[in-house]
């Protein structure tokens, strides 16, 4: 799953994969330590998500589960259901992407671009249009598992397919290793499906068990850890649905958990495109603010590697870019 600067692909699934890290001299000049960026933002679908819908579908071909020509479905906040647009168009599945309403349009006008079939589900009464919740996304859940049963289809589960954490252990993680030297003290991500944590968390710490790896959580949001919920709507789309248990979290040795407001996920996010160049979303703007709480505090000096996973080109409706 790399791409080779001295071949031509035969099509662009092959090029996910393979992204570069940058240092964040300028975010942290007057801080002690490093923050150490993995772009994931630079995949064909810009997002780290194009590496799991592959390494899914992969494993789907490899095992029989997914026949050709088969339709796939996956509910998803945008970045999933962009990647499995891409690597169903370069491999020959029809593809059905389900999504709350509350995400931010843009992303469903990309699938839709892919060729996939955008199925949008309304909002639970009360929700904030772009602050998707767990209820909302226990309906957009009832609504994928309809389509999966009346199509016939092969649901590419983020949340329960080992292909989620795999694809970063053997992938993101192993590059980051590689790209650093295995030089690193500390990992942050946000708790999505939990599947680049855990893949990345469990490389990291094979290589060195004293490197410490945290989920970073909204503020208000805090299920997995065991905090506060209650403020289950807030604008870090991807991942803080207020859901206790994320299964690719279950075997994994965290070292902690950091809550991050959404004000303070707005600010690194526009702090990273003014001073660094990189244009991204909530949830990279969440892992820099996480990032920059321990060159503040406990990991003061130390070198955090944080992942850049979406483009700000996914948000240019939302509050982020006004």
């Amino acid at each position: 799953m790399s791409k080779s600067e001295n071949t031509v692909l035969d099509n662009l699934s092959e090029a996910i994969g393979s992204t570069p890290m940058v240092r964040l001299d300028r975010l942290t000049a007057n801080l002690p330590g490093t923050i150490v960026a993995k772009l994931e933002y630079l995949n064909p679908g810009f997002s780290k998500k194009d590496r799991p819908a592959l390494q899914i579908i992969l494993d789907a071909e490899e095992s029989g589960k997914l026949s050709p020509g088969q339709t796939v479905v996956e509910l998803t906040s945008g970045n999933m259901g962009t990647g499995l647009a891409i690597v169903c168009c370069a491999r020959g599945y029809p593809f059905v992407a389900v999504m709350s309403r509350g995400n931010s349009p843009e992303r469903a006008r990309m699938m839709r671009a892919l060729g996939a079939e955008v199925i949008l589900v309304d909002q639970a009464p009360g929700s904030v249009a772009g602050q998707v919740s767990g209820a909302d996304l226990h309906l957009v859940e009832a609504r994928t598992q309809s389509v999966v049963a009346e199509r016939g289809a092969f649901r590419a589960d983020q949340f329960t397919l080992s292909g989620n954490m795999r694809s970063h252990l053997l992938g993101t993680g192993s590059e980051m290793l590689r790209q650093t030297g295995g030089n690193l003290d500390a990992f942050v991500d946000f708790a999505g499906s939990g599947g680049t944590l855990a893949g990345v968390a469990t490389a990291l710490k094979q290589h060195n068990p004293e490197i410490r790896c945290y989920a970073v959580e909204p503020d208000g949001a805090r299920a997995p850890a065991g905090g506060n919920r209650d403020r289950p709507e807030h604008p870090i789309q991807g991942g803080g649905y207020n859901m206790e248990a994320l299964p690719a979290l279950q075997d994994v040795e965290l070292d902690g958990y950091l809550e991050v407001s959404a004000d303070d996920a707005v600010a690194s996010a526009r702090m990273l495109a003014r001073t660094e160049g990189i244009f991204a979303g909530f949830s990279a703007g969440a892992n820099v603010a996480a990032a920059l709480q321990l060159l503040q505090g406990d990991l003061a000096g130390k070198t955090i590697a944080v992942i850049i996973c979406d483009s700000g080109l996914k948000y240019l409706s939302t509050d982020l870019w006004q």
